[in-house]
């Protein structure tokens, strides 16, 4: 059993430790959740604090937790303590879209002017949410068309452009139309008080303090996965460590974690049985790499031993693992996510365009392997 995988199980409260956290105390500690319109913040709130879905859409609805665009430009449920850290840290990657619009004759000044009309229309809305439909007809020739050049581009019009960046800077967020997690529908609010209102760091403290937090979600962990999941370069990561106190893991070993974690590290033991987990495909514990798994994963002690698919067809879920392995610890396990997936969310989508159309020829082929 490797001992970096097992303590990360442990740290991310994989093996039961987390008792019965909130979804932010959840998020706060294992780390932020990738959205992409499918289940994983669900799948991920459940395993680690037996989070049903009900009080996840209670905690989006608070604002307990919510989706922003975070690191690397991602898409992420965080915790309120973490909403102004995340559109800090997402907030230069808005750029990339600000760029195609500008390749396409759109200047920043109508981008600017078309943001004032969205302000506007929601101001007079009174805090009610507008979807983009109702912002479009309100703010009329505020936005335009980009015609096909655009749509080559996944640029149809200038109100994406202008929703992104009111959403990076605080000044607006998106609610999905049915406040659940797992879809792509959504409606704007104007978001006060801003969350960025107060916050007074810099991008170059807020990467440091991202840093922080991802050493402690995943590490021992190296610089350069830190700079992959935080989207920086290689000088820029390494000035958002400075200060950290990172030490090696292991002699001579490349894998870092803070100081202060270090003899909690060395003197944890891995436990002797199997402690199995399901979750998603783009689960936070696998923060650390830099390609998606092909379905979602059966863990032992942080280690990734099976795959599995939820077969709406027969309500049920598909699975294999590695070596045939189907103890009765595993089965317990797959029986209770599969009630959770069956009872609280229907299916178990990895991204929103999945489907259980596309789904299919993977969960033939899982059953294949793993024979049921």
């Amino acid at each position: 059993m490797n001992p970096i995988h097992a303590w990360r199980h442990h740290r991310q409260g994989l093996d039961g430790s987390y008792g019965d956290a909130t979804a932010p105390d959840v998020l706060e500690r294992s780390g932020w959740a990738r959205s992409v319109g499918g289940v994983g913040p669900y799948l991920g709130l459940f395993a680690r604090a037996g989070i049903r879905r009900d009080e996840s859409d209670r905690a989006v609805a608070e604002l307990e937790i919510h989706e922003l665009p975070a690191a690397r430009g991602c898409t992420y449920v965080v915790p309120a303590s973490d909403f102004a850290l995340a559109l800090k840290v997402g907030h230069p990657f808005h750029n990339a879209e600000v760029r195609v619009a500008a390749s396409l004759g759109v200047t920043e000044k109508e981008i600017d002017k078309l943001c004032d009309a969205v302000v506007t229309a929601l101001t007079r809305g009174h805090q009610a949410a507008m979807s983009p439909e109702e912002i479009r007809s309100v703010t009329g020739n505020a936005s335009r068309s980009l015609g096909e050049a655009g749509k080559k581009k996944g640029l149809t019009t200038t109100l994406p452009v202008a929703l992104g960046k009111l959403q990076s800077l605080g000044e607006i967020r998106r609610v999905p139309v049915d406040g659940r997690l797992d879809q792509q529908r959504y409606k704007y609010v104007l978001w006060r008080p801003n969350p960025l209102a107060r916050y007074t760091s810099t991008l170059e403290e807020a990467c440091s303090q991202l840093a922080r937090k991802y050493f402690q979600w995943v590490g021992p962990a190296t610089l350069a996965e830190f700079q992959w999941f935080a989207g920086l370069g290689v000088k820029t990561g390494k000035v958002a460590v400075e200060g950290l106190r990172l030490v090696p893991a292991e002699k001579d070993g490349d894998r870092l974690l803070l100081e202060e974690d270090l003899d909690a590290f060395r003197k944890f033991k891995p436990s002797r049985t199997p402690q199995y987990r399901l979750v998603s495909s783009l689960d936070s514990i696998q923060s650390h790499l830099k390609a998606d798994l092909p379905s979602h994963a059966i863990l032992d002690r942080g280690e990734v031993v099976g795959l599995w698919e939820y077969d709406v067809d027969t309500e049920s879920i598909a699975w294999m693992t590695n070596g045939g392995v189907k103890d009765k610890k595993m089965v317990e396990a797959v029986g209770k996510m599969e009630k959770f997936v069956r009872d609280d969310l229907g299916d178990a989508r990895s991204f929103s365009l999945d489907s259980p159309k596309s789904r299919a020829p993977r969960i033939a082929e899982i059953r294949r392997a793993g024979k049921r």
